[in-house]
């Protein structure tokens, strides 16, 4: 199989499960194919080293390129964001509680502001119906620390729509 052909499969095969990951990291669906492209691109010019990683599937090995890609551009963009004077006023606009879509905006409010590593956790598990086991590989840590990040997350979004 030629290299084009084996990177063609690879995207073909995980390209939209990274994606859908990336847009549960990031809500922004744009940014969300950005970052799969970039993990593909990383992916396959790191493909000599893929063996080294602490990970069992290429699926979680793409995984722990898309979140640090994540959290290198959110690190990025803290440091170039500027303080702002006044705190921007979030509260819903009548438009959007008219339209019926206060519950949905309240549900993505409170799955924004879960820790990173729970959202992370929750859209492995949920999503993409990963083990804890590896989950815990992408996310450096035990596997009952990600069950209890899964459940917690779960929790959390719960209470939300109570």
């Amino acid at each position: 199989m030629t290299e084009l052909a084996s990177f063609e499969a690879l995207w073909r095969r995980y390209a939209d499960d990274v994606r859908r990951f990336a847009v549960a990291l990031s809500g922004d669906p744009a940014m969300a194919d950005d970052l799969t492209a970039e993990t593909f691109l990383r992916c396959w010019t790191a493909r000599d080293r893929a063996g080294r990683e602490e990970v069992a599937s290429v699926k979680g090995y793409l995984f722990v390129i898309a979140r640090n890609l994540y959290l290198k551009g959110l690190s990025r963009a803290r440091r170039s964001e500027p303080i702002a004077a006044d705190p921007p006023d979030e509260s819903p606009s009548p438009e959007r509680r008219a339209a019926g879509r206060a519950e949905l905006l309240s549900l993505r409010g409170a799955w924004r502001r879960l820790p990173e590593a729970d959202r992370a956790a929750l859209a492995m598990r949920s999503f993409d119906g990963l083990a804890y086991e590896e989950i815990a590989r992408v996310l450096g840590i035990t596997p009952g620390a990600a069950r209890v990040k899964v459940h917690r997350a779960r929790l959390a979004l719960a209470q939300n729509r109570n």
